[in-house]
């Protein structure tokens, strides 16, 4: 079994960055898809960013703004964020290990992203 555990989320305000950590334990994720995701009470979850093989994609909200970066040493996915909006206020999940188009096996927790104005 894989458990995801996402850090880094906080207040921060518009124009701000920050870098979430999505820690992965339980096995070796090194040639995994991995994806980030938000998600704001009462909404939809939305797709943030992936890494799927060679290939990153992004949101068009967070093109040039967000990276996702992997250590796989580490077992470790990254979502760095700069600047920040408040639209981006929402939990942030990682996810890993993409078995349909739309579907991943494992899911983090999350962790809370505040975007001040």
């Amino acid at each position: 079994q894989v458990q995801l555990v996402e850090s880094g989320g906080g207040l921060v305000q518009a124009g701000g960055s920050l870098r979430l950590t999505c820690a992965a334990s339980g096995r070796t994720l090194s040639g995994a898809s991995m994806a980030w995701f938000r998600q704001v009470p009462g909404k939809e979850r939305e797709f943030v960013a992936s890494w799927t093989g060679a290939k990153t994609e992004y949101a068009d909200s967070v093109k040039g703004r967000f990276t996702i970066s992997r250590d796989n040493a580490k077992n470790t996915v990254y979502l760095q964020m700069n600047n920040l909006r408040p639209e981006g206020t929402a939990t942030y999940s990682c996810a890993a290990v993409k078995t349909l188009p739309a579907a991943w096996k494992y899911w983090g927790q999350g962790t809370q992203v505040t975007v001040s104005s």
